[in-house]
Parts: structure tokens; sequence; C-alpha cells
């Protein structure tokens, strides 16, 4: 990625309503990776994404929000120190460093608002691609639920806790 294409990561705001559900739309409609209906509807998908506990942020290159991560305590009480994250980029943004940006930066955010660890609580196996940024970011595997998300094309599959200390 040239200098130019770094991305700028921002807080959401509700003018990013439309490019949100723009990505958020096919990634929900696959089924593949998010456990969520794939019928969600518009309203319902930015309200998951960006209210409540979610902080949502979004990512733009040359101009164009190109993906959007949620930070959001993982549990409530005794386990509010670890965090959960929830990442999307556009099908242009692949390979473009988008993700790699949005997970520092959700590691930057996460240590600055005082979040010890952060952990994922269902990676779908098939989502390599996930996996392999997650790792390489320092999160470990630390849970297989066996047959835990029902994939649409290849059946149940595993989902993975994985987990980093901050």
């Amino acid at each position: 990625m040239q200098m130019s294409d770094q991305p700028v990561i921002r807080p959401f705001d509700d003018a990013d309503s439309a490019h949100l559900w723009a990505l958020l739309k096919p990634v929900f409609r696959a089924g593949e990776t998010y456990a969520i209906d794939p019928a969600i509807s518009e309203r319902d998908a930015l309200e998951w994404w960006s209210k409540g506990t979610h902080r949502a942020f979004v990512a733009e290159a040359q101009g164009k929000v190109m993906g959007s991560y949620y930070i959001c305590p993982n549990q409530q009480g005794g386990g509010a120190h670890v965090c959960n994250c929830g990442f999307v980029t556009g099908a242009k943004a692949q390979g473009r460093g988008i993700a790699r940006a949005m997970i520092a930066h959700a590691l930057e955010t996460a240590r600055a608002t005082g979040f010890r660890a952060m952990q994922f609580n269902c990676v779908v196996e098939t989502n390599t691609r996930a996996v392999a940024l997650w790792q390489r970011n320092g999160f470990e595997i630390v849970g297989r639920l066996p047959g835990a998300f029902r994939h649409p094309e290849q059946g149940y599959v595993d989902a993975l806790v994985m987990y980093r200390m901050l």
C-alpha cells in the first residue's frame, strides 16, 4: 500500500450509515462469518454494529469507507476488562492493509480504554484469512467449539475462541 492509501480510521458517525450498510449487507447476507440472521434489516444491523455497548469506527482510504470495526466489553461485571470486536472490510479493500490497520487501531483503542485483553468469541474456522490475521497479531486459539457455526455451504463447522493479552 502506498502512503496515500494509508487508511484514516475515525469514529463512526450516523452520516456513515449507508456506507457501513454497503459493507455489512453482503457479509451478513452470505452468512459465512457472523452468527447474525442473514435476513437482518438494515436498521437492525446498523443498530447492532454501532449502538449500545458497541463503539464503532470506520476506515477510509482515498475518501471511501473501506472497512469498519466495533469494540465493546466482552462481558459485564467481572469480565468487563476483556473486550470483543467485530470487523468488516469491503471486497475492494482486500489486500490493501485495511484490516491490518483496523486491528492495530483496535488494539491501541482497547489499551487506551483500559481493557486488559481482547477476545473473539466465534471466529468461524473456514474464515482462514481472519484466523491468520488474528494469529499474526498475537491471538491464540484458546477454544474450539465443535460444529458451533452452521455455514451455508459447508454445514456445521467449528467456531474458534481467540484471545490475547494487551
